[in-house]
């Protein structure tokens, strides 16, 4: 048995994981799905990137885990990244679920072709937070009405320092044991069908194994009970 600390995405909470959930525990594994500060039932709780990675570690450390796999989709393998070095031998593996990683020094919005102007521009221009997407954002997802009706539903706006501020890492990422899922709709353009520089250099390590998986980049929606499985065999590599 390990014990899965599930994070989803920029706008999500764990609400996210509801339908992952009941497989993980069904095999027997222990389940916390995890809502970062300033997000769904946290909303307006001031957050920045440092407040997110410890969010991470403070929920392993008061529950008192051990044999931690860590879970982090989109936006929050940055923060799971971190944290992964910072809770030592608790950890037993890492899941980044179509996600960006952790580089030290730069931010989510750094990784961006523009550098990150127009996350900024769009933050600035909303108080602070990046603001939700119309359902149209969801197409081409595999995801069905009702699917993208929950995630418009659920959304919240996206505490903004948590996206610009840098990532800091204390060792090298390709150390930690880790796999990489990367989420390949049908139709995917050619530029979309391998994973991006710093996860294909990360790739390159013993630790590092790479999942494809046949869905678009919400597959906690779009193929819950195939992301669990998973899940599942990462845990046990």
């Amino acid at each position: 048995m390990v014990n899965f600390v599930l994070v989803a995405g920029a706008r999500l909470g764990a609400w996210a994981w509801d339908e992952v959930v009941p497989h993980l525990r069904a095999a027997g594994h222990g389940v916390y799905p995890l809502t970062l500060s300033g997000l769904a039932e946290k909303r307006g709780v001031p957050a920045r990137q440092a407040t997110h990675v410890q969010d991470i570690v403070s929920e392993v450390e008061r529950q008192g885990l051990r044999d931690v796999v860590l879970v982090g989709h989109s936006y929050s393998g940055i923060p799971v990244g971190q944290a992964a070095e910072r809770i030592g031998d608790r950890l037993s593996r890492v899941v980044f679920v179509d996600s960006s990683v952790p580089v030290d020094g730069e931010s989510f919005a750094s990784a961006w072709p523009d550098g990150g102007a127009a996350v900024k521009a769009s933050i600035a221009e909303n108080g602070g937070f990046w603001p939700l997407v119309p359902a149209a954002h969801y197409d081409g997802e595999d995801l069905t009405d009702e699917q993208i009706a929950r995630l418009v539903r659920g959304s919240t706006p996206h505490p903004g320092a948590t996206l610009t501020e840098p990532a800091v890492l204390a060792g090298p990422l390709s150390e930690l044991p880790a796999t990489y899922v990367l989420c390949l709709p049908d139709g995917a353009a050619s530029d979309d069908t391998e994973p991006d520089e710093d996860v294909a250099e990360l790739l390159n390590s013993k630790h590092w194994r790479l999942v494809e998986m046949n869905t678009g980049h919400w597959p906690m929606f779009s193929q819950p009970r195939e992301l669990a499985q998973v899940l599942i065999d990462s845990a046990v590599e």
